[in-house]
């Protein structure tokens, strides 16, 4: 794995949405970390939002960036753990066309780096829905990191060899 200098950067559109009960636009820090992560690599950050835990409220503000030709991809942040209000994989669920089951996997073995088997209590996990990424990330600043660090800044990146998610995106949409 590495990044061929040799080959284009292409900055994609990326949404930002932060599910928390308890969180706002002054005590996000997970989402901060990640818009600035966003903007560092080169992508425009296309909208940004927080929303309580609730999957069909979550779910209808995927749907409205789906549809929307400005959003290439979705990162979320928070309500992936176990508790009864931790409802953003069914939210995923409600909008995906298809799993990306090994976006998940990937983040808990990085994960388990960090913060051993306390990751096995994360559902991070990825669907493609309408030809556009979603990204579940857990809510932690150090998840959000992981995730963003080890995985979605090579993943994201058209230069990244052998392969990326970006030089997939034209064909998202085939049937």
């Amino acid at each position: 794995m590495a990044i061929d200098e040799s080959r284009t950067f292409k900055p994609i559109n990326i949404a930002l949405l932060t599910v928390s009960d308890t969180r706002g636009a002054d005590d996000d820090t997970s989402g901060d970390i990640l818009a600035a992560s966003i903007a560092e690599k080169g992508h425009i950050l296309s909208d940004r939002a927080i929303l309580r835990d609730d999957a069909a409220l979550i779910a209808d503000y995927l749907d409205k960036w789906i549809a929307s030709a400005d959003v290439d991809a979705v990162i979320t942040t928070g309500g992936t753990g176990l508790t009864g209000r931790d409802v953003t994989p069914e939210a995923l669920d409600r909008v995906k066309d298809k799993d990306i089951p090994g976006f998940g996997e990937l983040f808990r073995w990085v994960s388990y780096e960090t913060i051993g088997t306390s990751t096995i209590q994360s559902r991070a996990c990825a669907v493609v829905a309408g030809g556009t990424y979603i990204f579940a990330l857990p809510g932690s600043n150090g998840a959000v990191r992981d995730g963003w660090d080890l995985i979605l800044s090579e993943q994201l990146d058209s230069r990244n060899r052998p392969c990326n998610f970006i030089e997939l995106m034209p064909r998202l949409r085939e049937t």
